[in-house]
């Protein structure tokens, strides 16, 4: 299993997809063989396997792009009924596309239909009984922080607000409360010994969440624990792991220099640039169309260019012009240049359109062929506001370090953003990114970034 899918996604949400793909798998072949008898074992078995795999990818593919994969969140059993009775519906018209293409894969009317109602009353009790699991928090690893502070308050609040992170907070190690403890986690002196308090508090794990470390580290108990099978983990470290960011205004150089990341082989990086110019060339055919009509509305609309060049900072600080569809009035920036804001009234009527689903971004892929841009990456930021941000933010010039990109973990994960306060949350985002890049997470954005240009979601 690769790495970021060991670190971003807990083991219970992969098990729970695979579980609910086996029970939408098996719940056909038990409705296969009400019908057959046991004669489904010696006729087509393997053909009604298929058709049942199938009907298990459509399905679970339409459940990911409905949020329905989104465990974070809890929701009331009617709303989840409602929500996967939806999904099922984009489901049926993609099958019968599937089925008109590939008719050997058709299942017949009365065998469908019956799966159909038995898959969506199994998938509702299932996803009901879930839920419950994680609102009581059963199941989920109890917790010791050591630290009251801001980086063990941030822990706190992430694990209270994912409800499917898989832990829970057993205690605070301090002599200060904590200014943020929701369910009254008990506040536990330095002094008791570490082993005694996981014994207390049934903790496997302790998380070292000390803002500052100097001279209150009791590094003795610590490896007594570890020696006895208590694992230690560093808070940001934890914190990384359980929210896919790196907690940006707490880490220290040290830690960015021998924590594992931050480094990318000739290999990757060359299977990198073979991808992003296979899926540009490929982009740029395909989207001709769209690129004509769109060149024309636009041409139609306002006076002015079609396309609009922006001079944007990029791999090593090098500075290049991004190219894209000009989506504001001709004269958007008489005034200077602004963070773009939440209906923008520079922005054209066909240029909100275009925006909303993203073809402003289609020529960027011409940056991508170029060399200049990759496909993923942190978004290319304006010298005048990369100069504020590097002097206002830490580490804010590392996200330089690799080339900026079409779409980016950042921009997947974090709504669209238009403030030095969002731009701070964004490079929590691409420090991650950069940390942990890899083929895989490339293709982890890509996947999310078309379920976020399909819904319309973070655009301005």
């Amino acid at each position: 299993m690769p790495t970021i899918l060991k670190k971003y996604y807990p083991v219970r949400n992969i098990l729970f997809f695979l579980g609910e793909g086996l029970l939408i798998f098996l719940t056909i072949m038990l409705v296969y063989l009400a019908f057959s008898g046991w004669a489904i074992f010696c006729i087509d078995f393997f053909a009604d396997a298929v058709r049942a795999g199938v009907v298990t990818v459509i399905f679970q593919l339409t459940l990911y792009f409905f949020d329905l994969y989104d465990l974070s969140r809890t929701s009331i059993p009617s709303e989840t009924a409602i929500r996967i009775v939806q999904s099922f519906g984009v489901g049926c018209v993609l099958l019968a596309f599937v089925y008109y293409s590939f008719p050997p894969l058709v299942i017949s009317t009365k065998i469908f239909w019956i799966g159909y109602l038995v898959i969506c009353l199994v998938l509702t009790g299932w996803r009901v009984l879930y839920y419950s699991v994680l609102e009581k928090r059963l199941f989920s690893q109890p917790i010791l922080l050591l630290g009251t502070g801001k980086i063990a308050v941030e822990i706190a609040q992430e694990i209270e607000e994912k409800q499917d992170s898989g832990y829970k907070v057993a205690g605070f190690i301090g002599d200060n409360p904590p200014v943020y403890n929701p369910h009254n986690a008990p506040l536990i002196e330095q002094k008791t010994p570490l082993k005694t308090s996981c014994d207390l508090y049934h903790a496997e794990r302790i998380v070292v969440a000390l803002d500052d470390r100097r001279g209150t580290m009791p590094i003795h108990d610590l490896l007594t624990c570890k020696i006895r099978g208590v694992e230690i983990d560093d808070g940001i470290t934890f914190y990384e792991a359980i929210t896919g960011k790196i907690l940006v205004a707490n880490v220290n150089p040290a830690w960015l220099i021998f924590s594992e990341g931050f480094r990318s082989s000739r290999l990757s990086y060359s299977i990198k640039r073979i991808m992003d110019m296979a899926l540009s060339s490929f982009g740029l055919l395909v989207s001709l169309p769209v690129t004509v009509i769109t060149a024309v509305l636009i041409k139609i609309e306002s006076p002015g260019p079609v396309f609009y060049t922006q001079e944007r900072v990029g791999e090593r600080g090098e500075t290049f012009k991004v190219i894209k569809f000009r989506s504001m009035r001709d004269d958007a920036e008489k005034d200077g240049a602004v963070w773009a804001m939440k209906n923008d009234t520079r922005v054209t009527r066909i240029g909100r359109i275009i925006r909303k689903i993203r073809i402003d971004e289609i020529p960027q892929m011409w940056n991508v062929l170029k060399g200049e841009m990759s496909f993923v990456g942190p978004r290319p930021e304006r010298p005048m506001f990369v100069e504020k941000l590097t002097t206002s933010i830490p580490y804010y010039s590392l996200r330089h370090s690799v080339k900026p990109g079409i779409t980016g973990w950042a921009q997947v994960c974090y709504p669209y953003g238009a403030s030095e306060e969002d731009a701070l949350r964004k490079l929590e985002y691409d420090l991650y990114y950069i940390k942990n890049q890899s083929i895989f997470i490339d293709l982890l954005v890509i996947f999310r970034t078309i379920k976020t240009v399909l819904f319309q979601k973070g655009s301005r």
